[in-house]
């Protein structure tokens, strides 16, 4: 039976080792065959900012891994709109083209719907 899994990614990209840890973890439940969606939320959105130059602090772009998500069939990404608006960040500036959007209360529902929550 799937179970339906979210991971929530609330932390900047560089810096902590919790946004890698999100994406590592995602990409390990996506081998049981679960469904696995990763919401990102708070400075977390920082991780979807096109044209990271981490290479300059000596770190692995982590923006790179991102498109890579749905080859792992992790289709469900969801970006918090309050978190992009109080981070001054346009949908043209961050790496997935169509992101699947969510206000306050969207981000509630989909919590009530999830089977277990991870929180990085």
């Amino acid at each position: 039976m799937n179970k339906k899994i979210l991971l929530i990614s609330r932390q900047a990209p560089y810096g902590k080792s919790a946004a890698r840890e999100a994406i590592d973890a995602a990409l390990a439940a996506s081998i049981y065959d679960q469904d696995i969606g990763i919401l990102f939320m708070d400075d977390g959105v920082f991780q979807l900012l096109k044209n990271q130059q981490s290479q300059l602090i000596d770190q692995k772009n982590i923006g790179s891994i991102l498109p890579a998500l749905a080859l792992y069939g992790i289709e469900n990404v969801y970006v918090h709109q309050e978190s992009l608006d109080a981070r001054a960040i346009k949908l043209d500036e961050i790496i997935f083209d169509d992101p699947q959007l969510l206000n306050n209360k969207d981000v509630g529902n989909l919590l009530n719907e999830q089977d277990q929550l991870l929180s990085f």
